[in-house]
């Protein structure tokens, strides 16, 4: 299936100072795209990868698993790596979860983590009902647009493909089981009102990493997909400002146009 116009991966060679950014569950890297061309127009060489099963047609995510949408970030950070001398990783939601894995797995190689209202667990009833009814029913509805600004829309689907939910499921509990592993310096941006992400889900983060060096802040304005939100602007610069305090070196390399 051909991908969905504004739905595509995006990708710039800018200096030696790296960000892979991870969108979210059933959702795009349109999400995210404001927020990779922020980066890239201050030298960073920025990744922005669609996760398989993403960006078509919910049913196409039927046929992934957590193991496939983990395995498509691992390679594009080990790609970061021969390029850059110094890796930062970041997400949205799900894409945070898949970011703090990163971190987690990767060591010394990630020098920094920024993750926006991360998830760390499928919450209510129907999540111990998902081993069963992803036999019985194909999908739900969509989680996808909750956002506060008048006139923004996610480019998500309308549906949640249960199969790709129970996946989903697995693996949050793997990572947070691996959260203590994570030890680099966090920024964590999480809204003040999310109607996907719990408040619960940031704090346990929070509470479960290993790092030393944490800056938690609040987005007043904001719903959960933040970085199309009332509040992306603060988002941008806040990470920027946090990657250039562990690397100096961003935004004197000079702007190389955007690609």
């Amino acid at each position: 299936m051909p991908v969905l116009p504004g739905a595509e991966p995006y990708r710039h060679e800018g200096g030696e100072v790296g960000v892979l950014l991870c969108h979210g569950f059933t959702g795009s890297p349109q999400s995210l795209r404001p927020w990779a061309e922020h980066h890239a127009a201050h030298g960073l060489t920025v990744s922005l990868p669609l996760l398989p099963g993403h960006g078509t047609r919910w049913t196409d995510m039927q046929l992934t698993t957590w193991q496939d949408w983990y395995a498509e970030v691992d390679r594009e950070l080990r790609a970061l790596t021969e390029r850059c001398s110094r890796v930062f990783v970041a997400g949205l939601s799900m894409g945070g979860a898949l970011a703090l894995r990163l971190a987690a797995r990767h060591g010394g190689k990630v020098a920094g983590a920024v993750v926006v209202n991360p998830a760390n667990r499928v919450h209510g009833l129907s999540a111990y009902a998902l081993p069963v009814a992803r036999h019985l029913v194909r999908s739900t509805k969509g989680i996808a647009s909750d956002i506060a600004k008048r006139g923004a829309v996610e480019l998500g689907y309308d549906r949640v493909p249960l199969h790709a939910a129970h996946s989903l499921r697995r693996f949050l509990r793997r990572v947070d089981g691996e959260l203590p592993q994570v030890t680099q310096p966090l920024l964590l941006l999480r809204s003040a009102e999310d109607h996907v992400v719990p408040a619960a889900d940031p704090a346990r983060v929070l509470s479960r990493v290993s790092s030393r060096d944490v800056t938690e802040i609040v987005l007043e304005h904001s719903y959960h997909v933040a970085t199309l939100d009332v509040d992306a602007d603060r988002i941008f610069e806040e990470s920027l400002s946090f990657i250039g305090r562990l690397a100096p070196s961003v935004g004197k390399e000079g702007t190389a146009a955007v690609g």
